[in-house]
């Protein structure tokens, strides 16, 4: 079994994009939703991407918080397009910067159509505890704001979002 702890945080200005090492393009999607995982009828949300030339299939529980249960299987990039015609809600489209700070590798998501002007900086850590350097351009976490969550994205994109809830005013 996989687990997952990662930091999720807003991205404040462009700082990160001169120490980007790699950068891949992104397309995924879900085969469940967020209400059959809010009612409790499934407890893990279940993910196809495809990322540059490769795709996975991802299962991931349905835990708010820095940790959770991943599992993520390759499988062939002809499968993850069928399988992206059978997802339910809209399709998340962005492109993935790899940038390292200090000793860290921090993938910053800059999310594209319905999402557009939404940047999010992860950091996957090996314990819970971990230190970590903060880089100037991170901004406010969200680990916690289920809002943020690719999953909602998917369901409720950031173009619908209030004024108050694109400040963080909003819960």
């Amino acid at each position: 079994m996989g687990i997952e702890i990662e930091r999720k945080f807003l991205v404040s200005g462009d700082g990160w994009r001169a120490a980007a090492r790699e950068v891949v393009p992104m397309a995924q999607g879900y085969l469940n939703d967020l209400a059959i995982l809010d009612s409790g009828a499934m407890k893990a949300s279940v993910r196809v991407r495809i990322a540059g030339d490769a795709a996975y299939l991802n299962l991931k529980s349905r835990e708010l918080g820095h940790t959770r249960q991943e599992f993520d299987y390759p499988i062939p990039v002809a499968d993850a397009r069928a399988l992206m015609a059978l997802c339910t809600g809209g399709t998340i489209d962005k492109r993935r910067h790899y940038v390292e700070h200090q000793g860290h590798l921090w993938e910053v998501d800059e999310f594209l159509g319905d999402n557009a002007g939404l940047v999010v900086a992860e950091l996957e850590l090996q314990h819970a505890d971990e230190a970590y350097a903060r880089p100037d351009w991170l901004g406010r976490e969200v680990t916690d704001a289920a809002r943020y969550y690719n999953l909602a994205l998917a369901t409720r994109p950031y173009a619908d979002w209030s004024a108050d809830e694109r400040s963080g005013q909003a819960p």
